[in-house]
C-alpha cells in the first residue's frame, strides 16, 4: 500500500500543529518539523507549570501572612501554632487576603493566636 503524503488527515494534523505554534519565533512557527518539537515542549511546560502554580501561590500567601504577623510582633510559625491551639481553621489564602485587605480583622485573629499561645 502506498504512503499518503497529501491526504486530508495528514494535512489537518499538520495544520493543527502549525496553528498551535502561531507566534513562535523563526522557523518554529512555519516549519512543521521544528514547530512539532516546539509545541510538544510548550505543552509539557504548560502541564508542569499548572501544577507548580499552586505552590507559587502558597509561597506568596505565606510571605504576606508573615509580613503582617511581624508587624504584630509574632513570627509566622508561632502564629500558625497559635491558630492551631485556638482552633481557628482559616486557610492561608483567606489569611493572606485578610492581612492585605482587612488589617483590623487580621489583628483580632493575631490577638486570639497570641492568647492561645500564652495560655
Amino acid at each position: 500500500m502506498s504512503r499518503a503524503v497529501d491526504g486530508s488527515k495528514r494535512k489537518n494534523h499538520r495544520k493543527k500543529i502549525l496553528k498551535m505554534a502561531k507566534g513562535y519565533w523563526g522557523r518554529r512557527h512555519s516549519n512543521y518539523k521544528t514547530a512539532k518539537d516546539a509545541v510538544t515542549k510548550g505543552l509539557f511546560y504548560a502541564y508542569r507549570d499548572r501544577k507548580d502554580r499552586k505552590g507559587d501561590f502558597r509561597r506568596i500567601w505565606i510571605i504576606r501572612i508573615n509580613a503582617a504577623c511581624r508587624a504584630e510582633g509574632i513570627s509566622y510559625s508561632r502564629f500558625v501554632q497559635g491558630l492551631t491551639k485556638a482552633g481557628i481553621t482559616l486557610n492561608r489564602k483567606a489569611l493572606a487576603y485578610l492581612a492585605s485587605e482587612d488589617p483590623n480583622a487580621f489583628k483580632v485573629i493575631t490577638a486570639r493566636a497570641k492568647a492561645a499561645l500564652g495560655a
